[in-house]
């Protein structure tokens, strides 16, 4: 069994939208926004993978309960770090993206560019803007936060409206 896969799911509400968080025994594998309309995510509040060691479980359960407690913590503004354990899926360039973007201070915006510096690939521009559309773990790993070089708001997986949000929570208001 590969040890990244998902072994448990937990969907909650949050004012910003229901989030589904998925763990394995290292931790948070995927956080995502799930849609609205006609979604019965409250079935599936914890899904379970079936060949799953029980030990493993329960790191992979108490990390989510973890993260969801950090999340909460955050969007009410008590919290601007996150400690839950991380275990993104990807390849060893988007993990130095993710790790990059992770370095990144609450309420701190960058750009594609200045990530590609912070990397050492100041030519990769493109590319780190592939991998952050590409993280598994939105918030968290806070791809909200890069902005246009411009300071313009740009394209966010969950809409430019939640990417603003996000960022008005952490004190950033101006937007070009």
């Amino acid at each position: 069994m590969n040890h990244l896969l998902p072994l448990a799911k937990l969907n909650f509400v949050t004012e910003t939208g229901v989030i589904s968080l998925c763990a394995n025994a290292a931790g948070i594998s995927h956080l995502y926004y799930l849609p609205q309309a006609g979604d019965d995510w409250q079935s599936r509040e914890l899904s379970l993978t079936e060949t799953a060691d029980q030990v493993q479980l329960a790191h992979a359960k108490q990390h989510l309960l973890q993260a969801k407690q950090e999340l909460l913590e955050y969007f009410a503004g008590q919290r601007q770090q996150f400690c839950v354990p991380l275990a993104p899926k990807g390849t060893p360039f988007q993990q130095q993206v993710w790790q990059a973007l992770s370095q990144l201070d609450y309420g701190q915006t960058c750009s594609y560019a200045d990530i590609a510096h912070k990397i050492g690939r100041p030519k990769a521009v493109r590319a780190v803007g592939t991998a952050n559309g590409a993280n598994p773990i939105a918030v968290i790993v806070p791809c909200h936060r890069v902005i246009g070089k411009n300071g313009a708001l740009t394209g966010y997986a969950y809409g430019v409206a939640l990417k603003q949000k996000l960022l008005e929570i952490e004190g950033i208001h101006r937007f070009k």
